[in-house]
């Protein structure tokens, strides 16, 4: 309720009228006048808010200005592509980073650590605009072995052509990786510092039996909440990614929202993705 009470203020105090940006060129007092009443932008702000958080509590997420059709319709395609997308990176960034993170933990101060750090300190450097327009102009423009763009044509699915799907995935586990990568190294060596594995190694156990039944258990608390968190970033986050690549996610779709002043769609999206924060945050 806090959070789409924020989401209700800040869309209200975006600078441009809605009315405005739909009429444009036409926008005269008496239009302007009409297409408010239409829209019935015209009541009182608290009473707007109400009747938005009511119909969302119902399951309705009103109407999409630009669009003219329920937000219901909108969503789930793009929501389904944006999620492809998170997945496909998930899958490979945390398994790789969680293992990257293990053994430069265990192995601190070594080669391998210090080039695994200076690699993850670099991923996090660059913005992820940056990391994409390098990824097209190498993989694209030079050596012309994927697209540069990531459109979906209407009516397929982005696993149709998963070449499309390559980039966008490499420019956000980068991202994901570094973050990971590091929580975990930095846990690890926290933990084999601690009592109990100084114990389990003066006893003489296996160096395996005490990362796999002693260390990890515990490193591995503070790395989950990282990804839960990074879960519900994706989201948000496919912002930069997703109109770098022209991909038709969720995130392409708040901007469009943002720029058209397409109120209710941009509620909704905003909506969407603090939930699946909220959620990812409970489940971990």
């Amino acid at each position: 309720m806090v959070v789409s009470l924020a989401i209700f203020i800040i869309t209200e105090i975006l600078p441009g009228d809605v009315a405005t940006m739909m009429l444009r060129q036409g926008a005269t007092e008496q239009n302007l006048r009409k297409v408010r009443e239409d829209l019935r932008l015209d009541r009182p702000a608290h009473v707007r808010y109400l009747d938005w958080i009511g119909g969302v509590v119902r399951g309705d997420l009103g109407e999409s200005y630009v669009q003219k059709r329920p937000i219901i319709d909108v969503i789930p395609r793009r929501l389904g592509h944006s999620i492809i997308l998170a997945v496909f990176a998930f899958m490979i960034s945390v398994p790789t980073a969680v293992v990257v993170g293990v053994w430069a933990g265990v192995h601190s101060d070594s080669l391998g650590d210090r080039l695994a750090s200076v690699t993850s300190l670099v991923a996090i450097s660059l913005p992820e605009f940056v990391t994409g327009v390098l990824l097209i102009v190498i993989f694209s423009s030079t050596l012309d072995i994927l697209p540069s763009s990531s459109i979906v044509l209407p009516g397929t699915n982005p696993l149709s052509r998963p070449e499309i799907l390559v980039l966008p995935t490499i420019t956000l586990t980068g991202i994901l990786f570094a973050y990971i990568m590091r929580m975990t190294r930095a846990n690890v060596i926290e933990v084999l510092q601690s009592n109990y594995v100084r114990t389990a190694i003066l006893k003489g156990l296996p160096m395996r039996r005490i990362i796999f039944r002693h260390v990890l258990p515990n490193a591995m608390l503070p790395t989950i909440s990282i990804i839960a968190m990074n879960f519900g970033w994706m989201l948000g986050g496919l912002v930069i990614v997703e109109n770098v690549f022209a991909y038709p996610g969720i995130g392409q779709q708040l901007l469009t929202s943002i720029t058209t002043r397409d109120v209710p769609l941009l509620q909704a999206l905003s909506l969407i993705i603090a939930a699946t924060y909220t959620v990812s945050n409970l489940i971990a």
